[in-house]
């Protein structure tokens, strides 16, 4: 038993397109929709909604259900389950398809899948077969089946030429689907400039108490890779501290012998983006599953420490917050300092200042102004989110940086949240240290351009 199908709906709650829903009832599709608008009606916030709505049985006959949905922008795709089916089955194969979705046409909306209908319906029919399990998810093998949005293919669409019947054939312009022997490569590939990039991300989730003591850290990391190489290349990526990687998810292309037996990635590479491996960096080299591991606290360092004195009065407050990169060699960046100060917070005012420490002096902003004069930090206040936004664009190792200010509330006490949501980046650094020891690409006589890079996101809650 498998996936019903899917809906995708835009932003007013109405049908865009969905799956032909063949061993149901036409009311079925119908009930999921009616189930989630409500659901979503009620929710006092969009991030309220839960993610699996429940589905009462249209008829004494039938049996009730279940739809998985997720907000993509402005469009919201269902994904209807009966019977024995795992929910998290069916969130998978929702991010699979959004995945697609975004490869077809990049950044989704509710406009861009009502132009391009036609495509989108072929790709419903293609990624899931008639009893509900996935089909073709590999973009390699549906841009061979399911051509890609482009003018020259509406041309060719408005003029009566059937081109993706040429293409399907295997003969004119394409090689035909499935016709190579990897299914997530395609056959006669040839570039001029042969390359092939890595990237390694790793993004740091973690919880500090008010005396900066880390509750939980975990860091996950994943390995983007981007090829572009002619033929059928045999890789080989070595790392000299592969132990640290721990609870591995990888591309079907991994021959997973290979990592058993040596924490080495042997793989024939799709072409284009893909990412080849995901996982979680552990200091000590223990996965989740052994019995003293703890995948919530791996004592990952903070690279920052946040001081803040916050005071409370009757109507309103003052808060004093001090952001200290701990980093020695390199800059933190981009950060974001987000303080939701409550209900009814008003009239915000504050000084973003550059302290001691880094390179050269900053200078103080002025009262209400929102900037940072020349330290190169700035400040802004949501309205709609009571939230209070400050952002420090590149803070040089060692340096501190001081944002002062108070707020009102005029009808009812302050309820400020007791934590900071902090955000940041750091190019060219991996919390794991990760280095490559060897890409070796055999079965090809050419010698390509290799790339490898790393870097590190962020997102601490930090509590005062």
């Amino acid at each position: 038993m498998g996936i019903d199908g899917l809906i995708l709906l835009d932003n007013t709650g109405r049908s865009i397109i969905q799956s032909g829903f063949r061993s149901t009832s036409p009311a079925y599709p119908l009930l999921h929709i009616e189930a989630v608008n409500n659901a979503v009606a009620k929710a006092t916030q969009p991030g309220d909604v839960d993610p699996v709505v429940y589905v009462s049985a249209y008829s004494i006959g039938d049996t009730p259900s279940a739809c998985c949905h997720v907000q993509c922008t402005d469009v919201r795709i269902l994904c209807p389950i009966s019977g024995n089916v795992d929910p998290l089955f069916g969130f998978a194969f929702l991010q699979t398809f959004i995945e697609i979705l975004r490869e077809y046409f990049g950044p989704l909306s509710a406009a861009t899948l009502k132009d391009n209908f036609d495509v989108v319906y072929q790709l419903l029919e293609e990624t899931l077969d008639s009893g509900g399990h996935p089909l073709t998810t590999s973009p390699n093998a549906l841009r061979d089946i399911v051509l890609p949005p482009s003018l020259f293919n509406k041309l060719l669409s408005v003029a009566g030429a059937n081109i993706n019947a040429t293409i399907n054939s295997g003969s004119g312009l394409g090689s035909g689907p499935f016709s190579s022997p990897i299914p997530w490569r395609k056959a006669g590939l040839k570039y001029t400039s042969n390359e092939v990039y890595f990237d390694m991300v790793e993004e740091l989730k973690a919880i500090v108490n008010r005396n900066g003591v880390p509750l939980s850290s975990s860091v996950l990391g994943k390995i983007e890779a981007n090829s572009r190489l002619s033929g059928t290349p045999d890789c080989l990526l070595s790392f000299t501290n592969s132990s640290v990687l721990v609870d591995c998810a990888f591309h079907p292309c991994v021959r997973l012998s290979r990592w058993a037996r040596g924490k080495t990635f042997s793989f024939v590479p799709p072409d284009g983006k893909f990412i080849l491996a995901e996982y979680r960096y552990s200091p000590t080299g223990s996965s989740s599953g052994s019995a003293n591991a703890s995948p919530l606290k791996d004592n990952i360092p903070i690279p920052f420490v946040i001081k803040s004195n916050v005071e409370l009065l009757d109507h309103g407050g003052s808060f004093d917050i001090t952001f200290t990169s701990r980093l020695n060699g390199r800059s933190l960046e981009n950060i974001i300092v987000e303080f939701n100060l409550g209900s009814g917070a008003s009239g915000i005012k504050c000084i973003a200042a550059r302290g001691t420490g880094g390179l050269g002096r900053g200078g103080v902003s002025s009262m209400n102004a929102g900037l940072g004069g020349n330290s190169g930090a700035s400040w802004a206040f949501d309205s709609r989110r009571r939230v209070l936004k400050w952002e420090i664009n590149n803070a040089p190792p060692s340096s501190s940086w001081n944002l002062q200010g108070s707020f009102s509330t005029p009808s009812i006490a302050p309820r400020p949240s007791h934590a900071l949501q902090v955000q940041f980046d750091i190019q060219s650094y991996t919390f794991s240290s990760l280095k490559v020891e060897q890409l070796k690409i055999t079965g090809e006589t050419y010698k390509p351009y290799k790339g490898i890079r790393g870097r590190a996101i962020g997102n601490v809650e930090w509590r005062w």
